[in-house]
């Protein structure tokens, strides 16, 4: 046997071949009606066939998940929300309008309560004067200051309050003597006459401050004897408080002498 009659193709084969590619691309190619639409014919391979099985398992398990989260309430609260949403905002819209008209449901009014009026228990027909006893003086002099008393028990300085220290005259008599009460409270921290055996001495160390002896204060009630001392704010005020103070105890010496001539 020669060897072209060896390499020589079947004719038989080649022919099947070409028999099995038209048949498939004559299943695949669409057919057209007479309409003139396109209706594409179903498809003889297997391999399509099993890709059209699959699309239709994919679509079919998507609408049994829709059905069953609609089942367990899944759409319906989507849908609430949604509403909830859409009544919240038609809600806010619809009080924002009325607070911009300005006019409120007569509802929501309260009524109004009349006028009621009650009258007094007890009527304060008179005024109540409160007294100092020093309505018969007249004042000669007035410092703002604060003033110390020595306590002997505990040897030490304490303050016994801060206001104005006052030299008030008697209109009677003429006497003078020293006042002084505390800020706000009012209360009597210094009550005794300038008397003539008192003296005035400055205070260690300061040029603003006085310390005398008292023989008979009477600030807290009863007469007993103090050891005071008082500040000022600056060296001016507390020479105009010593001259004012030795003025009264000169007046005051020439009443004390003519009534113990008297006595």
């Amino acid at each position: 046997m020669s060897t072209a009659e060896e390499i020589k193709p079947d004719s038989s084969a080649e022919q099947k071949t070409t028999a099995d590619t038209k048949a498939t691309e004559t299943a695949a190619t669409p057919v057209t009606t007479q309409e003139g639409s396109t209706v594409k014919s179903e498809p003889s391979s297997y391999t399509e066939m099993a890709t059209a099985a699959t699309s239709s398992a994919t679509s079919a398990a998507v609408g049994v998940k829709d059905s069953v989260f609609s089942m367990f309430g899944g759409g319906a609260k989507k849908e609430k929300k949604e509403d909830d949403e859409i009544q919240d905002r038609s809600g806010s819209s619809k009080a924002q309008k009325e607070a911009e008209q300005g006019g409120e449901d007569p509802e929501d009014q309260a009524p109004e309560s009349e006028d009621v009026h009650f009258e007094p228990v007890v009527r304060l027909t008179e005024k109540v004067e409160t007294k100092t006893n020093e309505e018969l003086e007249e004042q000669t002099f007035k410092m703002r200051a604060k003033l110390f008393k020595f306590d002997r028990d505990s040897k030490e300085w304490k303050e016994r309050g801060t206001g104005d220290v006052r030299l008030l005259k008697h209109k009677d008599n003429g006497k003078t003597r020293l006042v002084m009460r505390r800020d706000k409270t009012l209360k009597v921290c210094a009550n005794h006459y300038v008397v003539p055996d008192m003296k005035l001495s400055p205070n260690v160390g300061s040029d603003r401050s006085w310390v005398w002896n008292a023989a008979a204060d009477v600030s807290e009630g009863e007469p007993e004897p103090q050891t005071l001392a008082i500040r000022f704010s600056n060296s001016e005020n507390a020479n105009l408080f010593k001259e004012a103070f030795i003025k009264a105890q000169q007046e005051n010496e020439a009443l004390f002498g003519a009534a113990e001539k008297t006595e």
